[in-house]
């Protein structure tokens, strides 16, 4: 089949693909279990999935029965400390995502409070990605994103916002059927693209066909290709708090604005074809920590 693609990533305009082999979808969801360390002077840790792969979103949930201060608990992985807000008082919590990129295996999570400091011991499992191989012939680099864009689009995936507006799962922002899966890896002329990653879902919607809100949030961002939104076209941005955004591309018609508050399905836009694009579709991108991640478990497996 012919796969409707954006592929803004590596600035590549206009070419056709043949065939894409889909991975099964229900591979990619997570079990909601959690892995639980040893309470140690009133810190305890829970972590949730507890068989991350590549891809997923760790939840790092912190409870402190004898925290008495202001000072939030440092959550670190690899030597990088991730954002940690209060979900209650004395429970606290931090998202980890993962990429296609990343390296799997055993990884070691620091979680430090009032000086007492909890290890958590987790496997990241590996996840084949399907890839596609792409022959470039001529000039194909086609449309290029202006600096605005890059810059706009580089501080809303950076938005730390303290309060959490979503509930629950994330619900589909469209019904047309689902074009291009998470995580696709290339190669181009034969050469494999080693830092390019489907950075989202692509669903196929007719031209017109309406987009929701997958989840409450305020809408920090709206681009237009009138503008300066070349690549990415007609694009909205949605903030549902403590580092977690949703960005739509490629839009037809915009029906929010920058600051207006969304409820869970709620009308954002319709389909278009705007931006680098080679014809009607839509594509929904979720980032947490500036990281994309799956959007499949957050739809299927509440991340709350």
């Amino acid at each position: 089949m012919t796969i409707q693609i954006h592929t803004f990533e590596l600035q590549i305009l206009k070419f056709n693909l043949q065939h894409i082999t889909t991975a099964v979808v229900t591979s990619l969801l997570a079990s909601t279990s959690m892995v639980l360390s040893p309470v140690a002077h009133g810190l305890e840790v829970k972590i949730s999935p507890n068989s991350p792969q590549l891809g997923d979103t760790m939840s790092v949930i912190i409870d402190m029965e004898d925290h008495n201060n202001n000072t939030l608990p440092v959550v670190r992985k690899d030597g990088k400390n991730y954002p940690v807000f209060t979900l209650a008082p004395k429970k606290y919590r931090a998202l980890i995502p993962t990429t296609p990129l990343d390296q799997p295996g055993k990884k070691l999570i620091q979680v430090i409070s009032d000086r007492k400091e909890q290890q958590v011991s987790i496997s990241i499992k590996s996840r084949k990605f399907p890839t596609q191989r792409i022959t470039l012939r001529g000039n194909k680099a086609g449309l290029r994103a202006t600096a605005q864009e890059l810059n706009r689009v580089r501080e809303f995936k950076a938005l730390q916002t303290a309060k959490k507006f979503w509930h629950g799962p994330f619900l589909r922002p469209n019904r047309g059927r689902v074009s291009t899966i998470y995580g696709v890896r290339r190669y181009y002329n034969g050469k494999f693209a080693k830092g390019y990653f489907h950075r989202g879902v692509d669903y196929a919607g007719a031209s017109g066909s309406a987009i929701i809100a997958p989840a409450a949030g305020r809408v920090a961002l709206v681009g237009t290709v009138s503008q300066g939104f070349r690549v990415h076209g007609n694009t909205v941005g949605i903030d549902h708090g403590q580092g977690v955004v949703s960005i739509f591309l490629h839009l037809n018609r915009i029906n929010v604005k920058e600051g207006d508050m969304v409820k869970p399905g709620e009308l954002i836009g319709t389909v278009g074809s705007t931006g680098a694009s080679t014809g009607p579709h839509l594509h929904w991108g979720l980032y947490v920590n500036g990281k994309a991640v799956s959007p499949v478990p957050w739809r299927y497996s509440s991340i709350d």
